[in-house]
């Protein structure tokens, strides 16, 4: 008797209670708390990125063009010289000596021509009006002239090939640019075939910057080039500060068939001197800009076997699977091609819990205009601000 009211009030108990709890909390384990962004229009700037270095336009090893003793450098080393500035004195006073000796020698032998053409004419007279002198010794006298007027040319060439080698004893810059270590100090003795310059100068103003791009680039920055002229930043190693701001210069004539890459040169003022020769940089070429776009966090996009899609979440806090065609993802922000519209809201944290009609509690809404830093880039990339199209 005692154990049947038992079970009857164990029953009673167990069925009696009241089933709104437990549907509450149906509820809200079927309520999947994400975080959305309002898909925003603005113009987006579309990069290609690559690595590259700076090179200089003009590189010149300042040799000596004659031998002799060094005996003036006028150049501090990291100095920036001009074109036509003295830069080393070779000792002249050996080849002022060999121009005096040249001229004396063209003195003489102009003396000598002098003396022959006079006999030349005085024979030709002797000849004509008595006959005193024979036709051979005419010949033999014009040839004479004929042979000193040759020597005295010689002489004078002598003396232009000293005098430039007086020129020569003055070395100039030939460019404008930055000195860089001495390499022969005061007092040695150079020569004309020696193997190392005084010194290199090095043009840093403008600069170039050679860098790479897959080939599958090339046709639209050719086509983009075209129209005018295309920008090009230079970025650090770390890829972290923007060093200069220049244009694209050109495209190489062929494509690395190892590497599928062709090449590019852009040129910077280099006012600053923030680009070196060799220094190793991260390029950003500036193709176009997409006016008008629709740009949501790349967090957003999701991937399945029919294609890229967005949860697109409504009014009544459900969402919709909304099919996108992503034209370029940079910077971790997706521009939208297709698929969705200005001002629309997509969830960009959470989604791994959601399908068509879930039903979602908003965390935080990210900030309208928040963007991540132009340095960010997906790790498939390889460098930040890669401007790969998404397919």
């Amino acid at each position: 008797m005692l154990l049947v009211i038992f079970l009857s009030v164990t029953s009673l108990s167990c069925s009696g209670g009241d089933p709104k709890p437990s549907s509450a909390r149906a509820n809200v384990a079927l309520t999947v708390p994400v975080t959305v962004f309002t898909a925003e229009r603005r113009d987006m700037p579309y990069y290609l990125t690559g690595l590259g270095s700076a090179s200089a336009f003009y590189t010149v090893s300042i040799k000596s063009r004659v031998d002799g003793e060094l005996v003036q450098v006028n150049f501090k080393e990291g100095q920036f010289v001009n074109k036509g500035d003295l830069l080393a004195v070779i000792d002249p006073r050996p080849y002022e000596v060999a121009l005096e000796e040249a001229q004396a020698t063209l003195f003489k032998d102009q003396a000598s021509l002098r003396d022959a053409k006079l006999n030349y004419e005085r024979y030709k007279g002797l000849l004509r009006d008595s006959g005193a002198m024979s036709q051979q010794q005419v010949d033999t006298q014009a040839s004479t002239v004929d042979q000193l007027e040759g020597t005295v040319r010689t002489d004078q060439a002598v003396i232009d090939n000293v005098k430039l080698n007086l020129v020569y004893c003055h070395i100039t810059s030939p460019i404008s640019g930055r000195v860089g270590l001495r390499l022969v100090d005061p007092g040695n003795m150079v020569h004309a075939n020696d193997t190392n310059p005084l010194l290199i100068i090095t043009q840093l103003e403008p600069i170039a910057v050679l860098f790479t791009l897959p080939e599958d680039n090339l046709p639209a920055v050719a086509q983009h080039l075209a129209k005018g002229p295309l920008q090009v930043d230079a970025y650090s190693r770390d890829n972290q500060t923007k060093l200069a701001t220049g244009k694209l210069l050109t495209i190489d004539n062929q494509i690395d068939q190892t590497t599928g890459t062709g090449k590019l040169k852009a040129v910077f003022d280099n006012k600053d001197d923030a680009l070196w020769p060799n220094q190793f940089v991260n390029v950003r070429l500036l193709l176009e800009v997409r006016r008008d776009s629709t740009v949501v966090p790349a967090a957003a996009i999701q991937r399945g076997p029919q294609g890229t899609y967005v949860f697109v979440a409504k009014s009544d806090n459900t969402v919709d699977v909304r099919p996108v065609t992503i034209a370029f993802t940079q910077d971790n922000l997706s521009n939208i091609a297709s698929g969705l519209s200005p001002n629309e809201v997509v969830v960009t944290d959470g989604q791994d819990k959601l399908q068509e009609g879930s039903h979602i509690a908003i965390r935080q809404p990210s900030p309208a205009g928040s963007q991540p830093p132009p340095n960010s880039a997906s790790p498939s990339s390889g460098l930040p601000g890669s401007g790969n199209p998404v397919k």
